[in-house]
């Protein structure tokens, strides 16, 4: 796991603000259920140097909330 430098200001996904971000090159497990501090989590694959990587963008409830 990987904090990305260059992440943008908003999620590319959905656009909404989110609490953090994380970028991924190997498996991927996500469970959600009874998650206290986030809702959502938007997944955006992206190529990094021409490797293949996934970015997390972790939406807490009350940013989920607003869109």
């Amino acid at each position: 796991m990987h904090v990305p430098d260059d992440a943008p200001d908003q999620c590319p996904v959905c656009e909404a603000d989110y609490d953090s971000v994380s970028e991924h090159d190997r498996g991927i497990m996500v469970n959600l259920l009874d998650n206290d501090r986030y809702q959502r989590v938007c997944f955006d694959p992206v190529l990094v140097d021409g490797a293949a990587r996934v970015r997390f963008y972790h939406h807490t409830h009350e940013q989920a909330e607003t869109n």
